[in-house]
């Protein structure tokens, strides 16, 4: 076992209700919020592949509680879109939100929490760790994916179209007070976003596992998450319908978020963020082609940590191999993991196949240091260590 802090802290607020029936509980579990009026948050997207249905029929006879819906979110959630949504929360005098998608609908909910709890019209100014001054209004959030984790962290993205930033909001009252964990919701995302999200999973937790704040109760939520994803990612790419893989995908999608939620994430995240603003990378696709890169570079400092990996990996793993070797195994599975969702689902394995110009990795390597996650990566990156980095991942 690596060496356990001799001061940490952890916290998990957020209710989880998990299930394949998980969806029937909403209706008493807003009873119990105290929530009448919530605005909906979703998108177009969710709303034509009948998901949006699916939680209103769950209401049963109160399904009118859900008729105030802002369905105008964009993959990349927005500055514009959040004062947008929250201009209509305070015209309905809503006193909740609930979030139905991914990560940009709940980062977008999240963003709108933020704006009207604090009764502001400028997000910008709570940019950063710990800005926030005011208790948030209960936020329920209901994912569609099973990889972002923002259904239980303490951090929202939110783009910033005209500067190419994408902005990070760290607090702990940005934690959900409510989450519906429900295979059903998950059941209908294709093969290639399915093995994304997937990815983006296993990146927080391997991160989460390794960064500067990791301590023994984010280890075991970051354990549970690895050994899910490495034992049923590929199973429910391969058939979408298995929805008991979905919920287990779903569960390892939270336990990540718990894990990095106190642990942190590193360099995988603070490059992805800045591929993600500068050239519009769908961010799971972005995280699965950057993750063994980042740990060949920290290799060197982390082969203890990347070690304790790999037999929850592989079961039939050597026993005699030294710790450099065991963790260079761990790379070469995500390696490998890659080549195997690609040719399933066509994932990029690269940058240049996600879209990604070369003439735009040396931007990408400057800005990305400005990026908060940075700072928990164990082991310092300078502009040309993350240049490298990235045409490594060309």
């Amino acid at each position: 076992m690596t060496q356990i802090p001799e001061y940490f802290e952890f916290q998990n607020p957020t209710k989880i209700a998990a299930g394949l029936q998980a969806l029937s509980s909403l209706r008493s579990e807003l009873e119990k919020l105290g929530i009448n009026t919530p605005l909906v948050i979703t998108d177009k997207g969710i709303v034509q592949h009948g998901l949006l249905k699916k939680v209103t029929d769950a209401m049963g006879d109160k399904q009118q509680m859900l008729k105030l819906v802002f369905d105008d979110v964009p993959p990349d959630s927005s500055i514009e879109t959040v004062n947008t949504a929250a201009k209509l929360y305070r015209e309905k005098n809503c006193d909740g939100i609930i979030a139905i998608g991914g990560g940009s609908v709940i980062d977008t909910a999240k963003g709108v929490n933020i704006v009207i709890s604090e009764n502001t019209n400028d997000l910008m100014q709570f940019r950063g760790h710990d800005r926030l001054k005011q208790p948030q209004k209960p936020l329920v959030v209901i994912p569609t994916t099973s990889g972002t984790g923002s259904e239980v962290t303490l951090v929202a993205v939110v783009s910033n179209p005209e500067k190419e930033q994408k902005m990070l909001f760290t607090s702990s009252l940005l934690q959900p007070i409510l989450t519906l964990l429900d295979p059903e919701m998950t059941v209908s995302l294709p093969p290639h976003l399915t093995a994304a999200t997937g990815m983006d999973a296993l990146t927080h937790a391997i991160e989460a596992f390794s960064c500067l704040q990791k301590n023994p109760f984010s280890d075991a939520y970051a354990q549970t998450s690895i050994q899910l994803v490495s034992e049923h990612l590929t199973k429910v790419v391969e058939n979408g319908s298995d929805k008991q893989g979905r919920y287990l995908l779903a569960l390892a999608s939270t336990a990540a978020g718990v894990a990095f939620s106190n642990s942190m994430v590193g360099a995988v995240h603070g490059l992805g963020h800045t591929v993600g603003a500068i050239s519009h990378v769908h961010h799971g696709m972005t995280m699965a082609i950057l993750l063994p890169h980042v740990m060949q570079y920290n290799l060197d400092k982390l082969a203890d940590v990347y070690a304790e990996i790999l037999p929850w990996l592989d079961n039939n793993c050597p026993k005699d191999l030294s710790k450099k070797e065991a963790a260079q195994k761990v790379i070469d599975w995500v390696h490998n993991k890659n080549k195997e969702l690609n040719k399933l689902c066509k994932m990029p394995i690269s940058l240049s196949e996600a879209g990604v110009k070369k003439e735009s990795l040396q931007q990408i390597a400057k800005q990305s240091l400005n990026d908060g996650a940075m700072i928990a990566n164990p082991k310092e990156i300078d502009a040309n260590d993350a240049l490298r980095i990235l045409e490594n991942a060309f």
